[in-house]
């Protein structure tokens, strides 16, 4: 714990300096001094609101991801395991494909939280919902929207490029709105994870251990699951799919300050926020407004590949 104080003290402020930075960094090439026509416009109206909700969507998902992995005792857990992120694009494929792309934060929202339902409803049809058919329902409904999805890319006709850039993830319609939404999400949602992380620490030494501490499983299962679908649907409504973030971050995050969830929630919250800014700078900085899933899976595939060869070489 003598790190933990120092790291999340040094998040914070890394946080501000991002947000604040990132904010005056575009390809317009305005700083922070400029009497460049529309620079205020440009700063307050679209770059802000940009950096704001990637800030909000990147803490959204590595917090999702840390209360997934420490849930199901998986470091390979992240938080589109159950099929969230499939749902999402289910629901924004067929606002694009029937609706002209009109409705498609609501459609994404109602395709994830249907997904995590129809889990729940299949996984725990009598009573009790085991780890390893949570996590295999998960995969199979994952599979038949992404099914559904490839039907509707095949006759989406012109619109089939809408749907591969929402499916790839990014920033680019940000709105004041969308940075007001995800925040009024990753509050309530962050705090209810903070708060189960006791209960997560105990669940991670087995669920007899954790009855023995007083700590109902089912309760805490249900309560963390709910809050990480949340914080997904609110992501992928605003953003699309966006790997990785949700995958890697909370390694670094225990990497630097240990396993606990206590510490491991917060920290998550701050240090996914600060690398989604940073991924969606880049990309609309230097490659033309590029998606910006593609510069999460560059830096996320490699750091995870490593992750597992080091795993590999310490057993």
């Amino acid at each position: 714990m003598t790190r933990t104080v120092p790291l999340i003290i040094g998040l914070i402020i890394a946080a501000f300096l991002t947000l604040i930075l990132c904010t005056f960094i575009g390809p317009a090439g305005f700083g922070f001094v400029t009497t460049a026509p529309g620079a205020a416009d440009i700063v307050g109206s679209i770059r802000l609101p940009r950096v704001l909700s990637a800030f909000f969507v990147g803490a959204s998902l590595a917090v999702a991801g840390a209360a997934m992995q420490a849930l199901f005792r998986n470091p390979m857990a992240d938080p589109y395991i159950l099929g969230t992120s499939q749902g999402g694009a289910l629901g924004a494929s067929l606002a694009i494909v029937f609706f002209g792309g009109f409705f498609i934060p609501i459609f994404a929202w109602i395709g994830t939280v249907l997904a995590i339902l129809i889990v729940w409803l299949i996984a725990g049809r009598r009573g009790m919902i085991p780890v390893e058919t949570l996590l295999l329902t998960g995969i199979a409904v994952s599979f038949f929207f992404s099914a559904i999805v490839s039907f509707l890319i095949a006759v989406a006709g012109q619109n089939v490029h809408q749907i591969l850039f929402w499916l790839m993830g990014g920033f680019w319609n940000a709105s004041p709105a969308d940075a007001v939404l995800s925040a009024c999400i990753l509050v309530p949602a962050g705090l209810l994870l903070f708060f189960m992380g006791r209960d997560l620490n105990a669940l991670s030494l087995g669920e007899e251990t954790a009855a023995h501490l007083g700590i109902d499983a089912a309760h805490t299962r249900w309560t963390v699951l709910g809050g990480s679908t949340l914080l997904v649907a609110g992501a992928v409504s605003i953003a699309g799919s966006i790997g990785f973030i949700g995958l890697v971050t909370p390694h670094v995050v225990r990497m630097l300050i240990g396993p606990d969830n206590r510490a491991v929630i917060p920290a998550s919250i701050l240090a996914g926020g600060i690398l989604l800014v940073l991924s969606d700078t880049v990309a609309r900085t230097f490659f033309s407004d590029l998606p910006v899933g593609i510069i999460t899976a560059f830096i996320g595939a490699p750091f995870f590949i490593w992750l597992i060869y080091q795993r590999g070489s310490a057993s």
